[in-house]
């Protein structure tokens, strides 16, 4: 924030930071000083020139993608410095690296005409500008992430120019030093590839929505209801964790803001309430990750999957929502059969807020978020949508602002109806985003000369310079995965591995699915989620494709074992950002995210043999039941599945289940996920079963005193 930016000179000169890299989100503030000063300006700067690409658009894409990158690593090396150099020598040198990146973002602006006429015959100055460019992103990645992307794009980058002398079939023609860096630094292949394009318009947009949600008061509401809806059942703190958390991912869509913002609040709960520190810590990392796959939102991967398979963003939100639904039932359900087998209580009555007085009072704070919905599934574009529902909420943060210091109820509603009539008679031709903005402009005039209006309009400017800052992380992912994006698509390596991947699933489909998956979760212990989305869906999604795999589900499938790979150990990314706030060994804390989150490991797996569970057509069982039978069977086939492995994972249902009962319950559950003849009905013989044999073996009920 501001106040903390500026703060007195006499700061210590460095900020203390837990883990070793900047992975999981910079410290609060931007610095001590005017360097923090610097930082927050720059941020503002920054989100502005991206507002502005949202609402007018009026740039070439090549420009927007390069400016975007510029600003990228211009506050990478600013912020880090920031936070940790020892001097102002030291930071001022973090900031002249950034500056220089800044100039080759710059760079596609100023040159835009020229770059575009010499194409395929750079200059020198073009060769070096390039070149500075990759240094920077590979310096800068590493220093925000530490060296495990950074070295495997390096390793990329490696073949791209020594493959020629490899043997065959691993070998490729050769490409000169100029062939390379203009693919690389000024082509849409390399660095301002897809992955940049989304990250400079949708991805920064959505970050922006969700900061201004959160400033708006989303969180409270989200946990007075969840608390409301379930503190008083068996377990509810953990209860109230997991919907809390989903809530949150409609808007967040990152597990670690997840794991840091709603964690604060929940883990100590759980903690509090008799569930093991690490298994608290798990619960939430598990829920926190599920944001990522919760709509309407979802991660910033949705977004790159969407402009990568050249689909309407709606489709990948219905693709995703009955496996989302599924994997939060998984973790409710993880944690209720863990209440039931330790004797966990929920919360008292007077410990718990009313969930519909929350929804009364903070009802208006959910129309930014139905809006949202409302302009996807109705065919607008991400980038639209979000401007709309970002105006939306600023809209409502000033509102309240100005009708906050005004007592009478009377006046307060005609404001609000006399904004929605204004707001109604602009966009009597459609929503367009000129009259809406006009409207946000002047609410701003307006706030300014109320009081406590500057509070709020500091809590916007705040919002946006937080966005930038949040921004950098997933931005500096998708422009260095841009090396590979470009390898590939100049030497055709991807054909190689996609050409092993067929020759598996030629054998077997689950073979090749079980590579996909082991591809994709140890490239996840050691990157972020979207480059490791990003490298295993150009590897094996178009292979697991000609196999008959819905091309939506095989990018699904590379997607969630990203995801997945953030809960296993060894890095378990949100165990880590867990860990300080349960204080428990993030390794523990893993380990437990992983038998939660079990589900998420099988429903990929689902999703793959029952494509109807992605509400998309191909299923066997289509021509039987008809398509939406057969989404009802995919669906309960997999609440079953997941139910047994959570039964298997606890060793509870109604009392503690045997070695046999759980050995019992794993062959249901896996007769549930195949394809065999009458694997079904064996599946649902057996749970129907095991569920009657529990129930009768359930302690009697207590007899309560007269």
């Amino acid at each position: 924030m501001l106040e903390k930016a500026e703060g007195t000179e006499t700061a210590p000169d460095k900020v203390k930071v837990e883990f070793d890299n900047f992975e999981h989100g910079f410290p609060e503030g931007f610095g001590p000083g005017w360097w923090g000063r610097l930082a927050y300006w720059i941020g503002i700067a920054f989100a502005t020139f991206q507002l502005y690409v949202a609402a007018f658009n009026y740039l070439p894409s090549q420009v927007v993608r390069g400016v975007h990158v510029g600003f990228l690593v211009l506050l990478t090396f600013g912020l880090i410095a920031n936070f940790t150099a020892k001097s102002s020598f030291g930071r001022a040198l973090g900031w002249v690296i950034g500056g220089a990146g800044f100039f080759c973002g710059l760079y596609q602006w100023i040159f835009y005409a020229d770059l575009i006429a010499r194409d395929g015959d750079p200059t020198r100055l073009d060769l070096v500008v390039g070149t500075l460019l990759a240094v920077l992103i590979f310096e800068g990645t590493r220093r925000l992430m530490g060296a495990a992307l950074p070295l495997m794009c390096g390793a990329c980058l490696l073949y791209w120019f020594f493959g020629q002398y490899l043997p065959s079939p691993l070998n490729h023609r050769g490409y000169d030093f100029d062939q390379i860096v203009t693919h690389l630094s000024f082509g849409t292949e390399g660095f301002y590839g897809v992955p940049i394009y989304v990250s400079a318009t949708y991805i920064f947009l959505f970050i922006l929505f969700g900061s201004f949600l959160e400033r708006a008061g989303m969180i409270q509401l989200f946990t007075d209801v969840s608390l409301g809806l379930f503190g008083r059942t068996r377990g509810g703190p953990a209860k109230v964790a997991v919907f809390a958390s989903g809530m949150m991912g409609t808007i967040s869509g990152s597990g670690v803001a997840n794991v840091v913002t709603v964690g604060q609040f929940t883990i100590p709960l759980m903690i509090r309430f008799g569930y093991r520190r690490a298994f608290a810590a798990g619960v939430e990392a598990t829920a926190s990750m599920g944001g990522q796959i919760m709509p309407p939102v979802m991660g910033a991967v949705a977004f790159i999957m969407a402009e990568t398979l050249g689909v309407q963003y709606s489709e990948i939100v219905k693709a995703a929502a009955i496996p989302a639904i599924l994997y939060f039932a998984s973790a409710f359900w993880m944690v209720h059969l863990e209440a039931g087998k330790h004797g966990l209580v929920g919360m008292k009555r007077s410990e718990i807020p009313s969930a519909w007085k929350a929804l009364v009072t903070r009802w208006y704070l959910v129309l930014p978020l139905a809006a949202l919905v409302y302009m996807l599934f109705e065919g607008f574009t991400p980038l639209y949508a979000g401007s709309m529902g970002l105006a939306l909420t600023v809209t409502l943060i000033l509102g309240t602002a100005i009708t906050a210091g005004v007592s009478a109820t009377a006046i307060r509603y005609i404001f609000w109806i006399g904004l929605a009539l204004v707001v109604a008679a602009l966009s009597r031709e459609g929503l367009q985003i000129v009259p809406v903005a006009s409207v946000v402009v002047a609410l701003i005039v307006i706030t300014a000369f109320v009081r406590g209006g500057f509070t709020a309009l500091r809590a916007c400017r705040d919002a946006l310079a937080e966005s930038a800052k949040s921004a950098i992380t997933v931005g500096m992912a998708c422009a260095i995965v841009g090396v590979i994006i470009g390898m590939m698509s100049q030497t055709g390596v991807g054909t190689i591995f996609g050409g092993w991947v067929i020759g598996l699933g030629e054998k077997s489909l689950f073979l090749a699915l079980v590579m996909t998956m082991l591809l994709s979760i140890l490239l996840g212990t050691g990157i972020p989620t979207i480059p490791t989305y990003i490298i295993t869906a150009a590897l094996a999604a178009p292979a697991l494709a000609k196999l008959g795999v819905p091309l939506i589900a095989s990018h699904m499938f590379a997607f969630y074992y990203g995801i997945m790979a953030d809960l296993s150990p060894p890095v378990a990314l949100a165990a880590l950002a867990a860990a300080p706030i349960a204080k428990e060994n993030p390794d523990k804390i893993g380990w437990e995210a992983m038998r939660i989150a079990l589900a998420g490991y099988v429903i990929p797996f689902i999703f793959v043999y029952s494509p109807a569970l992605l509400l998309q057509a191909g299923d066997p069982m289509a021509a039987r039941l008809g398509f939406y039978g057969a989404v009802a069977l995919a669906a309960t086939k997999a609440l079953v599945a997941i139910g047994l492995f959570g039964m298997v994972a606890i060793g509870f249902l109604f009392t503690r289940l045997t070695l046999i009962e759980r050995l019992v319950a794993l062959g249901a559950a896996f007769c549930l996920l195949g394809e065999f003849p009458f694997s079904d009905t064996a599946g649902f013989v057996l749970a129907a079963a095991l569920a009657l044999w529990q129930w009768r073996q359930r302690p009697p009920a207590p007899i309560e005193a007269a």
